[in-house]
């Protein structure tokens, strides 16, 4: 692990030159980080839950799909103006303001959502070879192994050529779509009904909430925060503000390409599936099969297959890019691409292959549509902090979030938020008024890791606040004020007590109160016996490692003595936060040394907060030493 931050993906970082541009060429220029991130708003996982939608409620849930388009484009832009102004994508910034703990558990969030983003492109990739060609499920899924190389290939030509690569996928998908909805002939009377909001049942809600989390994908925010900075621009307040505008503009572009896609999925559905009365239909199999004869064309099928093949095979290099940048952003830590790309591929399999093989090729639907639910859950994980970091004006200075983008985020984060509170709470319950029995796992595992994960969603929500607010209270009210120092003399220690461990520290703490008495102190070594048997025994105790502690603690006193410094030991049992300021008030101490060790929070836990207790339960000068 490196200590310095790098570049964010440093290998393409400012590599496409758009200084110096003006009009069309400088639109040009920036055109291109936003259809990257588009293709995760038409992935596999977006077909599932869209023919799920309009298979069973019809046009019902489209106002879903345009409401997950305006928060996308929102967010998008947030997430964009972060990259620019700061030079940092979602991940730096985070590891930059919050505690690593806090960091390391934002980061396995995020890798759970590349996770399941990537288990939508894999089994994707495979419907679609089967599809196509007839290729059985399990061995398409293998198969997905090897376009881990595709990433690399194309990183090698720069990233103008992955950009062309992507977009020309993002056509032929569109192209595809544009047919099928020619081909499937919709009721536009109907159609225009599905954009006034409802929710016709509790299944409704489960899918609407997986068309959300299909269209504002969380590793979306990190991956557009990072693609931006592949600009070099004019670093003038002029410059930056015409950088946001242009990718502002991208955005637009590439989301309204993807809102299109998604609703020709949906109407498809429901102008063909629901139409029929079947209203079962959320397989993307079964999709393929039904097109052709309710549609009168063969090539309704065949179009769809290699849009679906475009689709997921464009979803899994931005996956990749994703995953790096997640990595490297939160833990510092950059590994080789093909390993990074090859360990989140095999993550995706295992659960497609138990799946597969356990259940059958037909539950590969609500797979799909499972882990697009995943993904809404894992969204305010992501969105929060970029409200926080956007709207933080000591660090985007006039840059930052205006008050009416502010509310608008925050109306969506709280959306989000309280869609996927509704959801795990029924889920919960529906588990536990089936569970029986077995009801104490859900009990012991479930609710529990809930409840943690709701703690971390509101310390992010509330942090920013909370340290505001700090800030100004001492701003408002100092310590003190600075008084008058009158001749200062140096204090004369006469009883010094010193802690060993027989550790390294032994020696700075011993030189150290050697120092503040001289040889006209007297000086106690103390040392604590912390077995299970002392605690229990206390000095009845007479194991091995007491009596070893007492014979290295009489070579420090003969060592001491042999110096001509006046030295005595004790040896304490038990507890060492009561058992240490005992001995301290008994022998008078007017100076206490003690060595610190360096731990901070996880360690502390570990191994304990000794110092830190003891000092405040003496009423002498306590002086830490490491």
């Amino acid at each position: 692990m490196n200590s310095s931050p790098r570049k964010s993906l440093s290998e393409v970082n400012a590599s496409v030159d758009a200084t110096n541009r003006k009009g069309w060429r400088k639109l040009f220029a920036f055109l291109g980080p936003a259809y990257l991130v588009s293709v995760g708003y038409m992935d596999p996982g977006n077909w599932a839950t869209d023919i799920a939608g309009g298979s069973k409620f019809g046009y019902a849930l489209i106002w879903v799909l345009l409401m997950s388009n305006l928060m996308a484009l929102l967010l998008q832009s947030l997430s964009a103006r972060l990259g620019v102004v700061r030079q940092l994508d979602l991940a730096q910034a985070s590891r930059s303001s919050y505690h690593p703990v806090v960091n390391f558990c934002l980061w396995i969030l995020a890798e759970i959502a590349i996770a399941a983003c990537d288990l939508a492109e894999v089994l994707g990739m495979a419907i679609g070879l089967q599809l196509l060609f007839g290729l059985p499920l399990i061995w398409g899924v293998s198969l997905t192994v090897l376009d881990t190389l595709l990433l690399l290939v194309l990183q090698s030509y720069g990233m103008r050529k992955i950009e062309a690569f992507i977009i020309a996928l993002v056509a032929i998908i569109g192209i595809s779509f544009f047919m099928e909805m020619i081909w499937a002939k919709p009721d536009v009377n109907e159609l225009v009904k599905g954009f006034i909001p409802s929710i016709p049942s509790d299944e409704a809600l489960y899918i609407a909430i997986g068309i959300i989390g299909a269209t504002v994908m969380p590793h979306n925010l990190y991956l557009h925060s990072s693609l931006v900075q592949t600009r070099r621009i004019d670093s003038s307040e002029k410059g930056i503000w015409s950088a946001i505008k242009y990718n502002f503009i991208d955005s637009a572009i590439a989301l309204n390409a993807a809102f299109f896609v998604n609703a020709a999925i949906l109407i498809l559905a429901a102008s063909t599936f629901f139409r029929a009365g079947m209203f079962e239909v959320s397989d993307i199999q079964d999709s393929y099969k039904f097109l052709a004869p309710l549609t009168g064309t063969e090539w309704a099928s065949i179009l769809f297959g290699v849009a679906l093949v475009a689709a997921g095979q464009s979803s899994t290099i931005t996956g990749t890019l994703a995953g790096q940048i997640v990595m490297e952003g939160y833990l510092n830590l950059r590994i080789a691409p093909w390993l990074r790309r090859l360990i989140t591929r095999l993550i995706a399999i295992i659960p497609a292959y138990v799946v597969i093989l356990i259940y059958g090729e037909g539950k590969t639907g609500e797979l799909l549509v499972f882990s697009q639910v995943i993904l809404s859950l894992q969204l305010g994980f992501a969105v929060i902090p970029l409200i926080h970091f956007t709207s933080d004006k000591e660090k985007m200075g006039v840059f930052a979030n205006k008050l009416w983008v502010k509310i608008a985020a925050w109306t969506i984060a709280f959306i989000i938020v309280s869609l996927n509170v509704k959801l795990v709470v029924q889920e919960i319950e529906s588990w536990l008024l089936n569970s029986g029995e077995n009801s104490w796992m859900i009990w012991l595992l479930v609710i529990p890791a809930c409840v943690a994960t709701g703690i971390l969603l509101l310390y992010i929500t509330f942090k920013p606040v909370l340290d505001k607010r700090r800030l100004e209270k001492n701003a408002r009210a100092p310590h003190g004020t600075a008084t008058v120092l009158q001749e200062l003399s140096k204090p004369i220690y006469k009883r010094v007590a010193i802690t060993i461990d027989f550790s390294s520290v032994d020696a700075v703490c011993i030189s150290n109160a050697v120092a503040q008495g001289g040889k006209d102190a007297t000086y106690l070594l103390v040392h604590i016996v912390e077995t299970a048997g002392a605690i229990w025994y206390g000095s009845e105790i007479a194991d091995r490692e007491s009596a070893d502690d007492k014979s290295a603690l009489k070579n420090y006193v003969d060592q001491l003595k042999q110096q001509g410094y006046s030295v005595e030991m004790e040896i304490g049992y038990g507890n060492p936060k009561q058992i240490i300021p005992s001995i301290v008030t008994k022998f008078n101490s007017d100076l206490l040394v003690m060595g610190a060790h360096g731990h901070k929070w996880a360690k502390d836990l570990i191994f304990g907060t000794t110092v830190d207790t003891v000092r405040h339960r003496v009423d002498i000068p306590v002086l830490i030493v490491r």
